[in-house]
């Protein structure tokens, strides 16, 4: 599930995030390209454990 940061601003100028995948795109393009890479779902686990 992609979701938006509580952060976003109504402008759209922002990015969605798939922690499960590690995943970030673009939220003005939901059937674009996705940056996936492991180390980004590391990173998210991280900063929700508050490491």
């Amino acid at each position: 599930m992609w979701r938006k940061s509580s952060k976003s601003d109504s402008g759209g100028q922002c990015v969605e995030v798939r922690s499960d995948l590690g995943a970030l795109r673009d939220s003005k393009q939901p059937g674009g390209p996705a940056l996936v890479t492991p180390e980004l779902g590391a990173l998210i686990k991280r900063l929700k454990s508050g490491q």
